[in-house]
């Protein structure tokens, strides 16, 4: 099933906004507290901005309109509302602010905290109440053993009641640790500064003696996207949960050995192809536009081919338009990355996935990666691509999927000067190699192809006069038919 990132909009169409329903603002919570209106006002006026867009996912979208008025009486600013999002809510949508000439955005709701490009940012998650007296006892119901050592890990809706749910639990438990939200700019490192970690927009210390894999972790939220990206990048520690909307606390059953075995599958997918397709998937999170330098290189590198498709929100329908494209990397953020590609024509895997598909150099330690921007040269999970292959990489690999045999053709490097289909590359000076596009291999295997000018092949025939009209009324036909 995809996500709400990948739908086509027509459940968001049809859907009625209830103000006091499940996701929107509870009805027992006054507008003010919730959008934290002060707080707001106060990073609007302190800064002097005079133009700010405010940008609210589809669920508050009912209390957009009372929010701008309150915060343009407060402020004496102009304010102008965000509703429908270029990619995933949870991102702040530079894109439209600057289509308004927006000098700073304040962003209403959940959100993945990666860090923006160009704009200042204010982020109000909403503040949802949260039951701590009921979350510490299934806290307790779940860690019998006071010595523990646990992680708790908050969405982000419920992060303002963190506070409350410590002085609950530390008397109790001395080896509990709570993180803290990280808006702060990144350093692009998952690996403790002095027992520092920072990692998802969270900050939290731990013991370097024990280590991160000897911890537990609390998630106190929802299920979603959040929970299974914690999951699967910490998948060496044990994970539960309180859902604060049904008041009850369990151990996390989802099976992540079997699910990185299926992330594990579409990198050999990946392995196969011959044609790529990078999807953007965000416009707003720092360095997007690097790490669309660096997959296009090493695709380039393991000769592939690589295409750069801006697509807005990504699916189905839109991606089916490329059929000679035989996988899609999605650049997105953290949350968006790891999206349900079962009801795509083709796949969609994440750079890291791409990464272990084209260099040889990474290999797969346990370890997995969703920011993108850990990739990146100079950061923590970096890892570049060597400059010289030896005979024993350079060897065909034979496919795990279809059983043939595949070379890598690392040295092979295709030349984008080339536009015929075929074309001879000089390898080396013993040997020389066949390249074939494999774009223009499909589009000749396709039974139309475009328009053809089939020159010789036609009969002349005189002009005669065509049909004259819109085609809904053509001049020759009977009016009202």
């Amino acid at each position: 099933m995809t996500t709400a990132f990948s739908s086509d909009g027509e459940e968001v169409i049809q859907r009625a906004l209830d103000p006091g329903g499940a996701g929107g603002r509870p009805s027992t919570v006054t507008l003010e507290d919730f959008y934290e209106l002060q707080k707001a006002t106060s990073f609007v006026v302190d800064n002097g901005f005079t133009k700010v867009a405010l940008q609210f996912p589809d669920d508050l979208l009912s209390d957009s309109g009372d929010v701008a008025i309150k915060m343009e009486a407060a402020s004496g600013a102009k304010m102008y509302i965000l509703g429908d999002t270029s990619y995933g809510s949870c991102c702040v949508d530079e894109v439209a602010a600057e289509h308004v000439d927006a000098e700073a955005v304040v962003h209403y709701g959940p959100a993945c905290l990666s860090p923006c490009r160009k704009l200042p940012v204010l982020h109000i998650f909403g503040r949802v109440p949260l039951d701590v007296t009921r979350c510490a006892e299934a806290f307790q119901e779940l860690h019998p053993d006071h010595q523990t050592h646990v992680v708790v890990l908050t969405e982000v809706i419920y992060s303002h009641a963190l506070d409350d749910l410590a002085s609950e639990l530390q008397p109790i438990y001395p080896n509990v640790v709570f993180s803290q939200l990280d808006n702060k700019e990144p350093n692009n490192s998952t690996q403790p500064v002095s027992g520092l970690m920072r990692q998802f927009g969270r900050c939290f210390a731990i013991d370097q003696q024990h280590g991160i894999e000897k911890y537990s972790m609390f998630y106190v939220g929802s299920e979603g996207p959040e929970l299974t990206n914690f999951m699967l990048s910490w998948n060496q520690c044990s994970f539960s949960s309180f859902n604060p909307k049904t008041g009850q606390g369990r151990k996390e059953t989802l099976d992540v050995n079997r699910a990185l075995r299926r992330r594990l599958y579409l990198v050999e997918r990946a392995r196969d192809a011959q044609v790529v397709g990078i999807v953007v998937g965000t416009l707003g999170v720092a360095d997007y536009l690097s790490v669309l330098q660096h997959l296009r290189g090493i695709i380039h590198k393991a000769g592939k081919r690589a295409y750069t498709l801006a697509v807005g929100k990504p699916n189905p329908a839109k991606l089916a338009n490329f059929l000679e494209i035989e996988i899609f990397v999605l650049v997105a953020c953290p949350l968006n990355s790891l999206l349900d590609s079962s009801d795509f024509y083709r796949p969609i895997i994440t750079p890291y996935e791409m990464e272990l598909a084209c260099n040889p150099a990474r290999i797969w330690t346990g370890s997995y990666v969703t920011d993108f921007r850990h990739l990146l040269p100079g950061a923590c999970a970096h890892t570049p691509f060597p400059d010289k292959m030896s005979e024993a990489e350079d060897e065909p690999s034979i496919s795990l999927i279809t059983g043939e045999l595949r070379s890598t053709n690392l040295n092979i490097v295709p030349d984008p000067k080339l536009s015929s289909d075929t074309a001879v590359a000089c390898r080396n000076h013993l040997q020389t190699v066949a390249e074939i596009s494999p774009a223009a291999s499909f589009l000749k295997s396709r039974s139309w192809q475009g328009l053809e000018p089939q020159l010789g092949q036609t009969a002349v025939t005189k002009v005669v006069a065509g049909r004259r009209g819109i085609a809904i009324a053509y001049e020759d036909e009977p009016c009202g038919q």
